[in-house]
């Protein structure tokens, strides 16, 4: 099976800083259309982030603190009607006269535009998906992140609890009278869930707040916001529960469009499902073949499920990540896998507790102009002292040795944070360092888990391996392998749920049978598929990802290295991967070309050299 690629067009939260004109006089202007387009850029960029002030806050952009959304039916209109005039206007632009790069900014704002249309009318956040409110309060930065003044941020967290009242207002009123049903229980979880944490976890992270007259506003703000929250979820329960529907799916048309306005993939649901479907079964038998070496007496997911009691202990999670993520990066150095452009290491921490209640691990760095705090926490959620034995045990088992490598494969190095490094270190410009594709972000993290065992993680260079390394590289291909069943499943089932009529149970089952997972979270990753369909792109990236590095091996030939590759698809922002492929490939003449599935290799297309 071929993917189909046509031209990509980039699709991104794009940002402005200071006042307009120092911003036109900072880009480089090539001629007079590359100006006006400039100016244009500018000006609707500056009305974008003024109306997502939570997204200029996560930039790193502190004029926007405190901040939030007006979600007044009026803003809503006001704001679909301002972005479809943006859209118009750069419609008749002349772009023959545009100078490369300003040409390339015009397709980012193009597309960044069309998938914000598309979010407001063909998505219906504001309309018919209550999640949109009962996560619409985010205050959790202004804890996490020490960018300003303890008392400052308190104030900038207070002025946007006071906003809760609004904020529920103006979801009862925009919210259509039935909604999706997967879509009302999940916003019912997570307005309780933002009560909960603003009810203990808030209160306990501002316990050092000294002063009097801020330590009211705050609890008096803090408290109505609670209120607020467990009234919108009591509505939900009552009101919108018993006239729920399952009509959360895109359909065929938009999803295709999703597809083409967001990554610019021109393949078809049905032919991405049934590679899809074959890309699963290989990986089941690559699991299985895994299970074999290790215990070829055992059913596979057996095995599995014993290599998983090999974990550490309670005491000792924190210190062993630690440890086995340096471990990690010294073999991306030893290899020369990707250049590491800092020496500053990801501090390894427990997850604040404030965040365990949906955190496993998870990366957590700044902006990318954040200029105050700046580090970078992995954070790992530890077990609870509280818990009964059993408990702790189960919940170790997720960090066995094993799974937990190939986490921080992901999540650190050279996944999100490794990525993250070279993003600021790279010549890309500011729209290029604040854009993201989700298969892009997703696609190269998932790839390095596969990348990094074809390689040869985690034995040592250039000796025949020892049976006691072959069971052990074995045991992390095992975990490995249940990484990509499960992104797998969710492109399986966000095809199916979206084009071909899956319900909930249908994919609960789907999730079972397919990466062996228990109902519980099986359930949960079906009822994501509702509401994120995209979640496909873990997979779709990945495989983009793969058929780029070989275009680009076959362009440069026999000398050419894996760290070379890398370094260069590093250093061009994070664009939609068909966009890359223009950056990165000097022969036009494949740049569509479809993209097979490719082969699982023993070891890696380039070697690090």
């Amino acid at each position: 099976m071929r993917f189909l690629l046509s031209p990509l067009l980039l699709a991104a939260i794009l940002s402005v800083t200071g006042c307009q004109s120092a911003r036109v006089k900072e880009l480089s202007v090539q001629s007079p259309a590359d100006f006006e387009f400039e100016t244009m850029a500018e000006n609707f960029l500056s009305s974008y982030l003024a109306w997502r002030p939570a997204t200029g806050t996560a930039l790193g952009y502190h004029e926007y603190d405190g901040r939030i959304t007006d979600f007044s039916r009026a803003s809503l209109e006001t704001e679909l009607r301002r972005l479809k005039e943006a859209d118009r206007e750069l419609a008749i632009l002349e772009t023959s006269t545009l100078g490369p790069r300003a040409f390339y900014d015009y397709r980012i704002l193009r597309a960044a535009i069309a998938k914000e249309i598309f979010r407001m009318e063909d998505r219906q956040a504001y309309t018919q998906n209550p999640m949109t409110y009962a996560g619409a309060l985010g205050v959790l930065i202004y804890v996490k992140r020490d960018f300003a003044p303890f008392e400052q941020r308190v104030r900038s967290l207070t002025a946007i609890l006071r906003q809760a009242p609004a904020v529920f207002a103006a979801a009862r009123e925009n919210l259509e009278a039935s909604l999706p049903r997967p879509f009302i229980e999940t916003a019912i979880e997570v307005a309780n869930g933002s009560a909960d944490f603003l009810s203990r976890d808030l209160v306990e992270a501002l316990k050092p707040l000294t002063e009097p007259a801020l330590r009211q506003e705050f609890t008096a703000a803090n408290q109505r916001a609670i209120e607020e929250l467990r009234a919108y979820a009591a509505w939900l329960k009552e009101q919108k529960l018993p006239t729920a529907h399952d009509n959360y799916a895109l359909g065929r048309a938009k999803y295709s469009r999703m597809l083409r306005d967001g990554e610019y993939i021109a393949l078809s649901p049905e032919r991405i499902l049934e590679s899809g479907l074959a890309l699963l079964k290989r990986e089941q038998a690559a699991f299985a073949s895994a299970a074999a070496q290790i215990d070829p007496g055992k059913k596979p997911i057996e095995v599995f499920k014993a290599i998983q009691r090999d974990h550490p202990t309670a005491e000792n999670l924190i210190p062993d990540t630690r440890k086995n993520l340096e471990s990690i990066r010294q073999f991306l150095v030893d290899r020369r896998i990707i250049t590491i452009p800092s020496e500053v290491r990801a501090r390894v921490e427990e997850t604040p507790p404030f965040d365990r209640a949906t955190s496993f691990a998870s990366m957590d760095t700044p902006g990318p102009f954040e200029t105050k705090a700046t580090e970078a926490y992995y954070y790992v959620t530890p077990v609870e002292k509280e818990w009964p034995p059993q408990q702790q045990e189960e919940w170790l088992t997720a960090f066995n040795y094993y799974t937990t490598d190939v986490v921080s494969i992901h999540e650190a190095y050279p996944g999100h944070y490794v990525q993250f490094l070279c993003l600021n270190a790279s010549p890309a410009n500011r729209l290029e360092k604040i854009l993201d594709s989700y298969a892009f972000v997703e696609g190269w993290a998932h790839y390095t888990e596969q990348m990094l065992l074809d390689e040869g993680f985690p034995g040592s260079a250039d000796l025949i391996p020892t049976p006691a390394e072959a069971l052990r590289t074995a045991k992390y291909r095992l975990a490995q392998s249940d990484e990509a069943l499960l992104r797998l499943c969710r492109l399986c089932v966000s095809i199916q749920m979206h084009c071909l009529g899956m319900g909930v149970e249908d994919a609960t089952r789907f999730f079972m049978e397919n990466c062996y997972y228990e109902e519980k979270p099986a359930r949960q990753e079906a009822m994501r598929g509702t509401y994120d369909p995209e979640y496909l792109y873990y997979t779709l990236g990945k495989l983009q990802i793969l058929k780029l590095r070989d275009d680009w091996k076959k362009e440069r030939g026999p000398n050419s290295s894996l760290q070379q590759f890398h370094d260069e698809m590093l250093r061009h922002g994070m664009p939609p991967i068909r966009l890359l492929r223009e950056r990165m490939l000097r022969d036009e003449s494949i740049w569509d070309e479809s993209f097979p599935v490719p082969p699982r290799p023993r070891t890696g297309g380039l070697r690090g050299s």
